[in-house]
């Protein structure tokens, strides 16, 4: 395809930014934007893993500690989210039972709460009105040091960049820049901290992603154009 009709379809403003970050080569720039889009569905699919894995750790450890209807209990009266701290977690399990409405079970509540519920069980008041048990579902955590306290805070913050990568490639924004250049640091960071979590929850993630994770080979093929 000629770049005057892939422009005409993606838009000039999107593609600026590519033919920005390629010297103005009109063909890297196609390129480039064929990469950023391979290497955005091998991370969602590597967020994907995750979040799937990071929820149903919290589930498992919740239904250890509150029972099987955890989720639905704690927005019942004196349930552990039916406080104003955490009215927010509580909207959001309400919405999510009433969406499902007759179609109702515990595990399909689990998958109806998002990316940005799980990671705020972690937030100071969540963390505490579920009784401080979620760092749990993080056996291999290091040791916290007078640098680094590697707790729920911190897990939070993590947890936190996992999520505004999710949602740039939800959004369809480009990955593969940082101040108009091609610059790959931003996806390796994240990529990285997915990783960290998953060794600390003791998940073997390349047998977990075997066959679906081919991102440092997309880096690769970025770097080089």
């Amino acid at each position: 395809m000629k770049y005057s009709d892939f422009e005409n379809i993606v838009s000039t403003p999107r593609m600026s930014r590519y033919l920005g970050a390629c010297n103005g080569d009109s063909k890297k720039a196609m390129t480039l934007y064929r990469y950023n889009l391979r290497l955005s569905q091998e991370m969602f699919t590597i967020i994907s893993c995750f979040e799937i894995t990071l929820r149903n750790k919290i589930n498992g450890a919740c239904t250890i500690h509150f029972g099987v209807n955890w989720l639905q209990d704690s927005v019942a009266l004196g349930g552990v989210f039916d406080i104003r701290n955490c009215r927010f977690t509580k909207q959001a399990i309400v919405e999510a039972i009433r969406k499902l409405n007759l179609d109702y079970t515990h595990d399909k509540l689990v998958a109806e709460l998002g990316f940005g519920f799980w990671r705020y069980l972690f937030a100071q008041h969540q963390y505490r009105a579920t009784g401080r048990i979620l760092l749990s579902i993080f056996p291999s955590k290091p040791v916290s040091t007078p640098r680094v306290q590697y707790n729920q805070n911190y897990v939070f913050n993590q947890l936190a960049e996992i999520n505004k990568i999710r949602n740039r490639i939800a959004h369809h924004e480009p990955i593969c820049f940082r101040l108009g250049h091609i610059d790959l640091g931003y996806v390796n960071h994240r990529y990285q901290i997915i990783s960290e979590l998953f060794k600390w929850m003791e998940i073997d993630d390349r047998a977990l992603l075997y066959g679906l994770n081919h991102v440092s080979q997309i880096i690769e093929k970025i770097e080089n154009l």
